[in-house]
This record gives C-alpha cells, structure tokens and sequence, in this order.
C-alpha cells in the first residue's frame, strides 16, 4: 500500500481503506514472503508474491506455526487464506478450515500451472526487476 501526505496515519482511517479497497487492489496486498532458503524461489529475484490456489506454504506464526500444506482457498474480499489440514474442531464434533492471514504464511512452492503467472515471473527475471 502506497502513503503520501493526504492519507492518513489514524489506524482507524487505515483499517477502513484496507478493508474498503477494490478486490483488484487486495490481490497485491495478499501477498506472501517467499522462502529464503530455496534455492528454486530465489531465481526470481522477488521479496514476496500474491498467494495462489496451490501454492504450498509454511506457518510461520500463530498456534498452526510449522504446519505445511497447499493453500486450499483463498478469500480475496477476507483477505484470508485456507491452508490444506489447517482445521479447528468445534464442540460438535465437525472439523472446519482454519483461516490465516497471508502475512503469517512463507510461500515454499509455487504453483505455476498458470500460464500467466509463469510468464509474469519469467518476464520480470529478464527485466532485471520490478
């Protein structure tokens, strides 16, 4: 999220444009890190990437920290995502999915079945950067 000097800093101001934004802007904002250690992510050149149905993630943060799993669900309007075995049990005994924020994920694998997306990322390799 881009600041200049006419935003303003209130956090309340701040959680309604973030929640208020166009579905379009929020694909950018549900972005994840990607993992420092592998050696695969790191040819592209990049800090962090949109999270994609598919792509494998870590836990980084939160009760579920360690869990890895393929991201099941992701729910643009929530800004939240569902992780594969990520589940609570509630008192009736029925497991639901358990929504995660995409800050507290690292992103270990892309799914690149998505023709545009592996361009994308190809394409910003040959420019050298943004």
């Amino acid at each position: 999220m881009k600041f200049d000097s006419k935003v303003s800093a209130k956090p309340n101001k701040q959680r309604k444009a973030l929640y208020s934004a166009p579905i379009h802007k929020k694909v950018r904002m549900m972005s994840a890190h990607l993992d420092t250690d592998d050696k695969e992510l790191s040819q592209y050149n990049r800090r962090s990437i949109p999270i994609h149905k598919g792509d494998t993630v870590k836990i980084v943060r939160g009760s579920y920290k360690g869990h890895t799993g393929a991201v099941t669900k992701v729910l643009r309007k929530r800004m939240l995502i569902e992780v594969d075995g990520v589940v609570l049990t509630k008192s009736d005994g029925k497991q639901v999915a358990r929504r995660i924020h995409p800050s507290n994920v690292v992103i270990t694998k892309l799914d690149l079945s998505d023709p545009k997306r592996k361009e994308k990322l190809e394409s910003k390799l040959t420019k050298g950067g943004k």
